[in-house]
C-alpha cells in the first residue's frame, strides 16, 4: 500500500489565486488558466517550477477526498476555526468523479446573435416571469465573480456590456431585486461565456457551470406561474383571501404550537433536479400567504407564522398534486379541507390535475 502523501505546507488556494470557498469549476478554470500564463513554452524555463506547482494545487483541490483532507489539517496545523471554514461551510462536496475526457461543446452557429436575442427577451419579460425570476436560485452569479480574474479584456468588457443592456430593459423594480437582477445576469454570463467555459471546463464541470448559470432563467421563462396545476392553484390563492373568522381557528387549532415538518417532494421529484417545481411552489406559498395576510392579521404572532406555514405547505401539495399518490396528498392538505370544505383544487368537487409543463 502507498504511503500517504503528505499535504503541502502553502497555500493551494493562493498558489490558483482563487478564494478557499472557490467552487470546483472555479477551481479548473483558475488551473487551466494559470498552466496557459505559465507553461515553459510561455513562460520558459522559469515557469516550469510555477507550472508544477499549479498542477500540484489542482490535484489536491479538484479531488473532493483530498480537498477534505487538506482543508480538516491545515486547521489543525493553524490550531484555530479558518476563514476557510467559513467560506467551505455551505459549499458541498461533489461526489467523486471518474476521469473525464475535456469536452469541446460545439458553440451556437451565432454566438452575437443568441445573446442578441436573450437581451431582447430580458425586455419582454411578464409579471409571472419576473415573480417566478424573484425567487430562483441566485448562487450563480458568485461563480462568475470568482473567475473574471481570469478572463481577457473582450470577455470582461462583454460581460459589462450584457449588465448595461439588462439594466436598460429590466423595470427599475426588478433591476433593485436582487434574485431578479441576478438570475438574469447568471443567464447573460452564461451566453458571454460559453466558448470560453467550452474550452477552460471539463465534464462534468461544464455542464453543472451551465445548468447553475442558466437555473434561474430557466425556471421561470415561458412557464405558468404555478407550474403544472396553475389553475388549482390560483383558486386556492383566491380562495385564501376569503379566509373566515371561524375558517382561521380551525386552521390555528389544526397546527397547535408545533411547526409543521418540511415539505415533502413526491418520489422520483427533487428541488435540486426541478427547480422549475420548487419555483412553483416557493410562489404559490408566498402569494397564498400575502392573499391571506388579513386573516392572519387578527392572530397572534405565533399563530400567525404557524398558519402561514401551514398554507405555504398546502401550496405546495397542490403545485406537486400531479405526483403525490393520492392518499398523500389528502393527507397534506387534510387541515385545509377541514378547515374550508375545499380538498385542494378551489371547489367543493375534486377535480384532475393540469396538463403538466415541462421539467428541467
Amino acid at each position: 500500500m502507498p504511503p500517504r502523501a503528505s499535504i503541502p505546507a502553502d497555500d493551494l488556494y493562493a498558489r490558483l489565486e482563487v478564494p478557499p470557498s472557490a467552487s470546483f469549476e472555479a477551481i479548473e478554470i483558475a488551473w487551466r488558466a494559470l498552466l496557459k500564463r505559465h507553461h515553459p513554452d510561455v513562460a520558459g524555463h522559469d515557469g516550469l517550477e510555477t507550472a508544477k506547482r499549479i498542477n500540484v494545487a489542482h490535484d489536491w483541490l479538484c479531488n473532493p477526498e483530498l480537498r477534505e483532507r487538506y482543508d480538516r489539517e491545515r486547521r489543525t496545523i493553524d490550531g484555530r476555526r479558518s476563514a476557510r471554514d467559513v467560506g467551505r461551510a455551505a459549499q458541498p462536496f461533489w461526489p467523486a468523479q471518474p476521469a473525464q475526457p475535456h469536452i469541446v461543446r460545439r458553440a451556437a452557429a451565432d454566438p452575437a446573435a443568441a445573446l442578441r436575442r436573450f437581451v431582447e427577451r430580458v425586455g419582454t419579460l411578464s409579471r409571472d416571469e419576473l415573480d417566478r425570476l424573484s425567487v430562483a436560485d441566485t448562487t450563480s452569479i458568485a461563480f462568475v465573480a470568482s473567475i473574471r480574474r481570469f478572463l481577457d479584456p473582450v470577455h470582461v468588457a462583454a460581460l459589462d456590456q450584457v449588465e448595461r443592456d439588462v439594466r436598460v430593459r429590466l423595470p427599475p423594480a426588478a433591476w433593485a431585486s436582487a434574485p431578479i437582477r441576478d438570475a438574469v445576469l447568471a443567464a447573460g454570463h452564461e451566453h458571454v461565456l460559453a466558448r470560453f467555459l467550452d474550452e477552460h471546463l471539463s465534464e462534468p464541470f461544464r455542464g453543472r457551470a451551465r445548468d447553475r448559470l442558466m437555473r434561474g432563467w430557466e425556471a421561470a421563462i415561458d412557464q405558468p406561474r404555478y407550474g403544472p396545476n396553475a389553475a388549482a392553484v390560483s383558486r386556492f390563492v383566491e380562495r385564501a383571501g376569503r379566509l373566515g373568522e371561524d375558517e382561521v381557528r380551525t386552521l390555528v387549532r389544526a397546527v397547535g404550537r408545533g411547526r409543521p415538518p418540511d415539505d415533502p417532494w413526491p418520489p422520483g421529484l427533487d428541488p435540486e433536479e426541478d427547480d422549475g417545481l420548487r419555483v412553483s411552489s416557493a410562489l404559490a406559498g408566498r402569494d397564498a400567504v400575502a392573499a391571506a395576510a388579513p386573516a392572519l392579521g387578527a392572530l397572534d404572532r405565533g399563530s400567525a407564522a404557524r398558519v402561514a406555514r401551514l398554507l405555504r405547505r398546502t401550496a405546495h401539495a397542490i403545485v406537486l398534486r400531479h405526483a403525490f399518490p393520492a392518499a398523500e396528498f389528502e393527507r397534506l392538505v387534510a387541515p385545509w379541507t377541514a378547515a374550508t370544505g375545499d380538498p385542494g383544487t378551489g371547489r367543493a368537487a375534486d377535480t384532475r390535475a393540469e396538463p403538466r409543463v415541462r421539467r428541467r
